[in-house]
Formats: C-alpha cells, structure tokens, sequence
C-alpha cells in the first residue's frame, strides 16, 4: 500500500504499510554497514549541511491542573486545548528556526485530523521542510496528554499510533540518502528502536554524527543502537533507568555515565533541570553548564527537546562543546517562558539576544 507524502514533488513516494499495534516487523535485512568512516564528531567543520531529524510526531491535549488525579478520582481542568508536539517534531521545529542550513524531519503522521493539525504545525513552525513526512493511512497520528501543572512541571502519557505502527517498510531509500548527506542525524525514543538502527546505521556509513535523546518508551535501549550513537542524552531519571544506578548527586551522575562508556558510548549529556547539564567525554573530565535562568516558568513540555536540537545546530556550525551547551541552555531558557512544546521553540534572533545579555563567563 503506498503512503501518501506530505508536500512531496510528483515522483517517487516511499511505499509503506501500516502493521498491527504491537507488532514490530524488521526488514530482511538492513542496506548499510554500522562501520562508520573517520569520526568527525570531535571536530564538526562549519557547514550549512542539513539537520535531520528521525522521529515522532504527536498531538498533544493539554491540560491545566492543579494537581494529578488520585486513583479513581476525577478533578477538573482549569483549560485544555490541542498542540502539535512529539520529541521529533519539537526537535525539529526547533532546528527549523536556529539552524542556518535547512532541518528535515522524517516521520509518520495518520491521515486524519490530527494529522492535518500536525502538517499544519510543522509548516508554519518556520525552517522545517515536511517533504519528508509520510502519511500511513491504516494507523492514527500519535497523541498525548499532557497534564500541565501551575508550576510548569508536566506528567505526559504517549499513544504511538503511526509514530509506532507506520514504519513496515522501514526508512525509505530517499530519506536514508538524505540522513547520509546530514550534517547531524537527530533520533528519539518514540518509534521502534529498529528504526532508529536503520537510520543511525546509514549516518554511520557516511560519517555523520549521530544524537540520540534518551526519551521515550521505558524500556532498555538495545546495545546495538546505543554503539551506534555518538552522543547520548539523557536527563537524571533516564540515565538512572538505564544504568540501575543512583544520579541523586554529581558524583553518582559521573559514575552512570562511565557505565554508558562501558556500553560503547563515547560522549554523555545529561540534561540536569534547574542543576543545568554536563558533558561526560570518555577519557576527559566533564564540562558543566549551569542553567539560563527564565523571567518565569510556564510550561517545561519540550525543554529537553529544545536542548538537544539547539546542542547539535551549535555543533553542526563547528562551535566548540562548551559554546554547544551555553547556546543550548538559552534555546530551553527561552522555551519554558510559553506554554505548548512546538509554540514555545525559540528563534535564532531571540537565542544570541539571550546570549549577549548573559555575562560569558
């Protein structure tokens, strides 16, 4: 069954069919090799080279509370509303507006109305070429709730609908060309892990420096996707998850991640909240960042996902890793100040003002 493409030019579309919820069907086998040619991630050169994000794409019902529901009980909204969201899409859309060169975004959307809404998000979110995102008809567009608490802070419930049903065929031949032309291949935890191997094994065969946020399904990351990642980027719970160590102190956080050293990743960043995020590089000592503090929290959703697009647009222009996070940390400074993950990325105007204004240190 084909997909129908989102803005595509006339020829060619990818076919697809949509599977089963909860099936998980490989390909045969997979067309790229995981050896990588000369790592170029210690020294990305200056480039206009395209961001590509493989990911999810979601649309998110907000809704304002005060508190959670206990067990069994009901408890009333102060408001609600639908926002295009999903870590790929917010990844993206936040590339879109800092990168210099042009952000792609490779996914699967339903084809019905919260499709649509997501469409209409991403191309109006600035930057973000869509033609890359396919429609699997059989399955509905992912969505999620999120319950958006006075404080900013957030409870999020994922339903992957396409996001997790819409890759049969796996990434087509167009898109994995694409990713070997990237200048930094972005990936999530929101569609199957065999997926992202695909994508993360053709950015290897080509040299192209892969990021991998560790949000998304609670469950192990595969070893054979984490030795294809070149930078992982987990926040304090995540890393603690993964490892099944304790990250209540910096201490323990550097421990946990010379564990994930030990499983083949060679860089580390942990995004820390209000403690800020650091840098583990094998063999090096850490590099902290300290937060940018916001005039005012208002809403957290896609904080994480600003950080990590706005860490690899700095390192796609050759910035060095320290510069990479203090742009970062502006990009999620201005991000929590709006309410909506996509509504609230910031654009590259608003991230250097920031800057300027912040004493270097």
């Amino acid at each position: 069954m084909a997909q129908a493409r989102v803005r595509l030019p006339p020829a060619g579309p990818t076919p697809a069919t949509a599977f089963l919820s909860g099936s998980n069907p490989r390909p045969a086998h997979l067309p790229f090799s995981s050896k990588r040619a000369p790592a170029s991630l210690s020294a990305v050169a200056a480039t206009n080279a395209p961001i590509v994000v493989v990911g999810s794409a979601n649309a998110d019902i907000y809704v304002e509370v005060d508190r959670l529901p206990l067990v069994g009980e009901t408890v009333a909204a102060r408001a609600g509303r639908s926002l295009a969201g999903g870590k790929g899409a917010n990844q993206a859309a936040c590339g879109g507006r800092l990168a210099l060169g042009p952000t792609y975004l490779v996914a699967r959307v339903g084809d019905d109305a919260n499709g649509r809404l997501l469409e209409g998000a991403l191309a109006d979110a600035g930057g973000v070429r869509t033609d890359r995102v396919a429609r699997a008809p059989d399955a509905p567009s992912g969505h999620a709730v999120v319950m958006l608490m006075p404080d900013g802070q957030n409870s999020i419930i994922i339903v992957g609908g396409a996001n997790m049903e819409g890759w049969a065929a796996g990434i087509g031949a167009e898109d994995l060309e694409l990713i070997q032309k990237a200048g930094v291949l972005l990936l999530q935890r929101e569609i199957p892990d065999w997926v992202n191997v695909q994508a993360a094994q053709a950015a290897k065969s080509a040299g192209v420096p892969v990021i991998m946020d560790a949000g998304g399904m609670d469950a192990p990351v595969p070893g054979e996707l984490l030795r294809l990642v070149d930078i992982f980027s987990p926040n304090e719970t995540e890393l603690a998850r993964l490892t099944g160590l304790p990250t209540e102190s910096f201490e323990q956080i550097n421990q946990a991640a010379g564990q994930c050293h030990k499983m083949g990743v060679k860089e580390v960043l942990v995004k820390l909240g209000s403690q800020g995020s650091a840098l583990f590089v094998e063999g090096e000592e850490p590099i902290r960042q300290p937060i940018i503090p916001a005039t005012e929290v208002i809403d957290t959703t896609g904080a994480g996902d600003t950080f990590t697009s706005a860490f690899a647009v700095a390192l796609v222009e050759g910035k060095p890793k320290k510069e990479c996070m203090r742009f970062a940390a502006a990009a999620a400074s201005l991000c929590v100040r709006v309410k909506g993950a996509i509504p609230s990325m910031p654009d590259r105007k608003s991230v250097m003002k920031l800057l300027e204004s912040v004493q270097v240190e």
